[in-house]
């Protein structure tokens, strides 16, 4: 148990940062691989917290495990070239049904336990996401042409917090699905965010990737554009860091990357002195 004065001193530390980021806009990206069972209920309480000391969240998440164990449930292939899953039509409709139908609501309904804060949208809602597709072999896997962030201020501007799924659409109505890390960046960039949150299943960026030590606490979106290009930043680090580098050079002020599979990870990176991950500076 901690001892009483341990607790007091937790908030007291707490405080400065509370004050600071009061009204601020935080973008938090909440990947697939943590949308399972209490890990679910312990961030919507995380976010919620944020919303009550008077900081404006939107949550955006992925759902690609969720997404390839219904395709495996359908007996449906799943081919993947360069980390993306080839999308034909049938796909994308699993892909919409998971990730709208499915994701979305379980995010919400477990904010809204706590009150009734949280609206579920998607990109194809007041036309949020441009898409356009990524490439012909990908089929509809799409990337971000341009955001419109007109119906996310609207919500926060109702004390409300955004909770969007990553399909986009064309100026034709065709709808893409969309990597989630880009679309956080984008959308990040496009509100002027005080900051934006990755919730990973790794630490933070590393140094050496092999070497779980070697995770960098603070460096510039500079620093991090030299790790992507020397190889060093792989796998699934590459998406969210080529999202912070971008996000932090169009004005949004810090970044970070965390450990989703630790409990309250957003709120010991953001109110504690130490915090626990990586942050990008411009």
């Amino acid at each position: 148990m901690t001892a009483p004065t341990d607790r007091a001193a937790i908030l007291i530390e707490a405080l400065p940062y509370i004050r600071r980021f009061h009204g601020a806009t935080v973008v938090v990206k909440y990947g697939g691989n943590a949308l399972a069972g209490s890990e679910v209920a312990s961030f919507a309480e995380d976010v919620v917290l944020l919303h009550s000391v008077g900081i404006k969240p939107v949550v955006v998440h992925g759902g690609g495990p969720q997404i390839g164990e219904l395709l495996d449930r359908l007996g449906m292939q799943s081919e993947f070239r360069d980390g993306l899953r080839v999308t034909d039509a049938e796909t994308l409709d699993v892909a919409r049904m998971v990730l709208v139908g499915k994701v979305n609501r379980d995010i919400v309904s477990a904010m809204n336990v706590h009150g009734p804060i949280a609206v579920g949208l998607s990109g194809e809602d007041a036309k949020l996401i441009t898409a356009a597709p990524h490439s012909v072999e990908l089929g509809f896997v799409g990337t971000v042409l341009a955001v419109d962030p007109s119906i996310l201020r609207r919500l926060l501007a109702e004390d409300l917090v955004p909770v969007v799924a990553t399909i986009g659409a064309d100026e034709t109505g065709q709808a893409y699905n969309i990597n989630a890390d880009t679309v956080a960046g984008a959308i990040a960039a496009s509100l002027d965010a005080e900051k934006l949150v990755f919730l990973s299943d790794v630490e933070g960026v590393r140094e050496d990737p092999s070497d779980a030590s070697s995770c960098i606490r603070r460096l510039s979106a500079d620093r991090l554009a030299e790790l992507l290009e020397s190889g060093r930043a792989a796998g699934g680090m590459i998406p969210k860091a080529e999202a912070c580098v971008r996000a932090v050079r169009a004005g949004v002020r810090r970044a970070h990357i965390l450990d989703g599979r630790i409990e309250h990870a957003i709120l010991l990176e953001l109110f504690t002195d130490g915090g626990i991950g990586t942050m990008v500076m411009p």
